[in-house]
Parts: C-alpha cells; sequence; structure tokens
C-alpha cells in the first residue's frame, strides 16, 4: 500500500470517529493532504502509551497515519496530539471557508495546517506558541502556507487578540479566558481543554473540550464536546479554579452544562465558576 491511501484511510477513519467522513469531507480533505511526517521530525519516532512512550520499529511514515500520539519533546511532555480527539473538535468547530482562527498552541504546526487547509486561502491562521524552538519549527513548516502567520509568544497573555471567528486553545485552562472570549465575533466559537492542569504522578489533569459560542454580544452558549488532557496553557492557569474544576468533574453532569455566563453572580444551575465567569446548566 502506497502512503497516500495510508493518509487517505486515516483521514476517512478519524473524520469517521467524528460523525461520519461523509458529513465532514472537507476535514477528511484536510487530513488527507497534511504530511504528519513533515511535523514530528525524523522518525523513528516515540509514540506516546499509558505512562511512557514506545519507539517505533522503523522510519516508516505509515506508523504515523495511526490514532497515536507522536512525541515532539519528550523531555518536555510536549506530543503532536491524538487525531481523532483533533478531529471531532475541529468538526464540531466547522471552521468555514474565508473565517479568521486563532490557534493557541500550535506546537510544531501539524493542526495549524489542517486548521488553515480548512478556512482557506481566503481565510487566515494566527498561530501563537511560546517554545521558540517549536514556533521556529512551525514557521519552517508551514511556510507554503500563505495565509498562517506563527508568533513566538503567548495565546494567553498576550493581551487583546485580533477580531476572530474561530479561537482554538490545544493546551489545558483552567478558564476561559477574557482575551479568548473577548476576541470572538457573534457567532464565533472559543474550543479549549477545561482542565485541572495537574494529574496525579505529574500527568496533566484530565478535564474536557469545551466548545462556547457567542450568539450575541453578551450571551454566550457552552457545551463539552469530549474527554480531554492536555500539557498545561502558560498564563491560563489558577490553583484555586483548578480545585473547583476537580470537584466539579467528580461531580459528573458536564452534559448538562449549556451556557456561559460572565460578570455575574452565579445561581443554582451554576456547574462551576471561576473568577468573573461561570458555567451554567440552564
Amino acid at each position: 500500500m502506497d502512503l497516500q491511501a495510508h493518509r487517505t484511510f486515516f483521514a476517512e477513519l478519524i473524520t469517521s470517529s467524528a460523525g461520519g467522513a461523509a458529513n465532514h469531507p472537507r476535514l477528511a480533505a484536510a487530513f488527507a493532504s497534511t504530511l504528519r511526517e513533515n511535523f514530528v521530525g525524523p522518525g523513528p519516532w516515540k509514540v506516546f502509551a499509558g505512562g511512557g512512550y514506545v519507539e517505533t520499529p522503523s522510519a516508516d511514515p505509515a506508523f504515523l497515519y495511526q490514532d497515536v500520539v507522536v512525541a515532539i519533546s519528550t523531555e518536555r511532555k510536549i506530543n503532536n496530539g491524538q487525531p481523532i480527539l483533533h478531529a471531532i473538535c475541529l468538526a464540531a468547530l466547522n471552521v468555514k471557508e474565508g473565517e479568521t482562527v486563532v490557534h493557541v498552541g500550535s506546537g510544531t504546526g501539524y493542526y495549524t495546517a489542517i486548521l488553515a487547509k480548512l478556512t482557506g486561502p481566503s481565510g487566515s491562521v494566527l498561530a501563537f506558541e511560546i517554545e521558540r524552538d517549536l514556533a521556529e519549527r512551525a514557521n519552517r513548516n508551514l511556510a507554503a502556507l500563505s495565509n498562517v502567520t506563527v508568533r513566538c509568544a503567548s495565546g494567553s497573555q498576550q493581551g487583546a487578540l485580533p477580531e476572530c471567528d474561530v479561537v482554538y486553545v490545544s493546551a489545558a485552562a483552567s478558564s476561559p479566558l477574557d482575551t479568548w472570549l473577548d476576541a470572538l465575533r457573534v457567532g464565533g466559537r472559543l474550543l479549549f481543554p477545561l482542565a485541572p492542569t495537574e494529574g496525579p504522578g505529574e500527568m496533566p489533569g484530565v478535564g474536557a473540550m469545551l466548545l462556547i459560542k457567542r450568539a450575541s454580544v453578551d450571551r454566550y452558549e457552552a457545551r463539552f464536546i469530549c474527554g480531554a488532557a492536555f500539557i498545561p496553557c502558560v498564563g491560563a492557569h489558577d490553583d484555586q479554579t483548578a480545585a473547583k474544576l476537580s470537584a466539579a468533574f467528580k461531580r459528573g453532569e458536564s452534559r448538562n452544562v449549556k451556557s456561559l455566563r460572565r460578570n455575574s453572580p452565579p445561581d443554582d444551575s451554576c456547574w462551576c465558576a471561576g473568577n468573573g465567569w461561570w458555567l451554567s446548566t440552564a
């Protein structure tokens, strides 16, 4: 089987897990046309499995076209994330041609490239990566995509972000930051891992991907998409809120969350509250 056949099968497999390849043909095409081996460095590769890494038997790129998490930096526990998880998230975001996207935590740019293909040449992607070596690699990897700009900076401590249609965050936060919410146009979507950022044994805390839609200037719909564990987003964590999140996830009922409220006192519908925000089941 040639490598393109592997890519096509891989794309159909993971988008089927996101609700059916037939329902997401543009997403399947974006995965099928993006060469993962260009973003994870030379093989053999280390694949994350349970509490550690397993090395692939060879540098055959076919090993990359599976639902595996591939190490970018084992020392920093930075990985190229799970394809099915990202496929589910990108299907939920439903990025349209011509939209403006902000990607926080782009790593070496693999999922940034997929976002760029979804928004097309009439749209744009602004990617933030705080690790300088990864930002430099992303710049090189994405150089052929004219609609992508990579900044070596924090996407959480940057101050005001440009107005956009989508904010996609690939690192765990204990709050939906004001800078992300304020950047959204009406109809815009924010998707990020809401999670306590520390778990047992120095593993990332387990939370869930939270999708927030700005339905009007001051009204936000919200729902959890799926469970997730990511490394922390620098500048997007506080211990007090993380403790509240741990308790809320243990109680369960995250499926009942329906909206985000800002700058108002929580009522009986509150699932979890942070500084200036709370999630409501109403």
